[in-house]
């Protein structure tokens, strides 16, 4: 009997596919150090954001089931 494929556990934990499915993810270095960053950075960059397709493709690569 075939082995089922594994999702890679990180991929599932950072993305979130929509019901369209385009790839959404939270906008990395927002942790710490904001300061040296202004108001207009740190507001554009609050939630997720799409993907791009390259990077979609990849990222869906990952996520057999998703």
């Amino acid at each position: 009997m075939p082995q089922k494929l594994k999702t890679k556990s990180g991929v599932k934990k950072r993305f979130k596919l929509t019901a369209t499915g385009k790839i959404k993810a939270g906008v990395a270095g927002k942790r710490h150090r904001l300061i040296s960053h202004n108001a207009k950075y740190i507001r554009q960059n609050r939630g997720t954001k799409v993907m791009s397709d390259p990077d979609t493709k990849i990222i869906k690569s990952f996520m057999p089931y998703g």
